[in-house]
């Protein structure tokens, strides 16, 4: 029964399975949520696929604990599969099996409860640090309307303050609101820095995210991050897969042998994205002190590209970077540049 391929749609109630058995027969069949593991302790073993979203790993662990082979599959490459005009919760069923006997298809490995108690440690900062910028930038529109400024960024808030508290002008019905969202802003960074200290105990204690933060420009947000989010690293044969699959590479535009390259895909994971690159930009800012062969690299394309452009290269290398290492189990060891040192 190992033959029989089920493709389950996961919702919030009402789950859809298609089921296809070795004969090529097919069964539909729609059960409520109470109702999806007590039918697969009691079908045979069998092959289950699902879309790697909402709750997809956990059910994943679920059913991998009954003695089933599960696997879950990106939603974009079963998005193809699903028939035109017929998008509904049964089709979908059907396209994550017609997608999942595909020779090119790429699975997703299930991850486990701990890292995904990481990864939501690491989503609730991200929207915590969205909140405080929205916070500070309405703090800043609303003070500017009665001519209060202060310089650009959140430790620059405190002058902000100060000169509402010290303006004697200012009505108090927008000293209050102001007052308001100060304190909001308070309280959020509070909750920011107590997540950001339990990401740095994991990015301390976990040997991936170590050996991660010796790659110049990764910190323990990103070394955290990289190690909890890939599950296996031998799902991308090169560091070229894994640097693709992060977005980081030119968008082609290529027909008749003719090779065009427009701007970064930016698909995969935002976030680990955009950690990178903020990492390489802290780096290329410091391009002159850097003494090792990367650096050197940074400082002669700084010379004939523009500084983003090679900002996004030098993310890039350093996803190329963490692939060997999560691959070799190794830590970054730079190449000096010999000239630059003598």
């Amino acid at each position: 029964m190992m033959n029989t391929l089920v493709g389950l749609d996961t919702a919030k109630s009402v789950f859809q399975l298609h089921i296809v058995d070795a004969a090529g027969g097919v069964t539909r069949r729609k059960l409520r949520r109470d109702e999806l593991i007590p039918f697969f302790e009691r079908h045979p073993r069998c092959r289950i696929v699902m879309e790697a979203c909402g709750a997809a790993h956990h059910w994943g662990r679920l059913l991998t604990a009954l003695g089933h082979e599960v696997s879950l599959i990106a939603p974009e490459a079963v998005k193809p599969f699903v028939k035109r005009g017929r998008k509904n919760d049964a089709a979908d069923a059907a396209a994550i099996c017609e997608a999942a006997t595909r020779p090119n298809i790429k699975f997703v490995p299930i991850k486990t409860p701990d890292q995904q108690a990481i990864l939501a440690l690491h989503t609730a900062r991200s929207l915590l640090v969205k909140q405080q910028t929205m916070i500070v930038n309405a703090a800043r529109g609303l003070a500017s309307e009665f001519g209060l400024t202060a310089p650009q960024g959140i430790s620059k808030m405190d002058e902000l303050k100060a000169s509402v508290e010290g303006d004697d002008d200012l009505p108090d019905a927008a000293r209050s609101v102001l007052n308001t969202l100060f304190q909001q802003l308070a309280s959020l960074s509070k909750q920011i820095e107590a997540l950001e200290e339990r990401i740095v105990l994991h990015a301390k204690t976990n040997e991936t995210a170590r050996r991660l933060a010796t790659i110049p420009g990764v910190g323990p947000t990103t070394s955290s991050l990289l190690a909890a989010t890939i599950a296996d690293i031998s799902v991308f044969p090169s560091a070229r897969h894994f640097a693709a699959w992060l977005g980081l590479v030119p968008r082609q535009f290529s027909t008749g042998g003719k090779t065009r390259l427009g701007r970064i895909t930016k698909a995969g994971n935002t976030e680990i994205r955009r950690l990178l690159v903020l990492g390489a930009t802290s780096m290329v800012r410091r391009a002159e002190h850097w003494r090792s062969a990367l650096g050197q690299w940074v400082r002669s394309a700084l010379g004939r590209r523009p500084t983003r452009l090679v900002t996004v290269a030098l993310a890039n290398k350093m996803a190329r970077i963490a692939w060997a290492l999560m691959s070799h189990n190794e830590i970054y060891r730079p190449t000096r540049n010999m000239s630059a040192a003598t």
